[in-house]
């Protein structure tokens, strides 16, 4: 089982509106792929105007990583409706074996 984990920053009144697209548009994809296992969102509120996200999706293989987000898998995949949620966002990914 492999990790797949990217994290953005947005002002936190663009929350919902980013949970909003990750639950309509971006959770039904995945699911749509054979060896997608889930997806996981973390949040740390910096302030009261700015959040930061974590999105952990988890993956039977790195093949199947590679079917999804193409052949470097460390690069992000970002629609452009969430990235112009965003005030920054990691352009990579870090992939991590799940081991217990």
């Amino acid at each position: 089982m492999i990790v797949r984990s990217w994290s953005a920053r947005l002002p936190a009144k663009n929350l919902a509106d980013y949970l909003a697209h990750l639950d309509h548009s971006v959770k039904p994809a995945l699911r749509a792929l054979p060896a997608f296992v889930d997806v996981a969102v973390l949040e740390r509120r910096h302030d009261e105007s700015s959040v930061e996200v974590v999105v952990q999706t988890r993956w039977a293989s790195l093949d199947a990583i590679r079917a999804f987000a193409g052949e470097d898998i460390t690069v992000a995949v970002v629609e452009p409706a969430a990235a112009a949620l965003f005030t920054d966002y990691d352009r990579r990914v870090l992939h991590y074996d799940v081991i217990g």
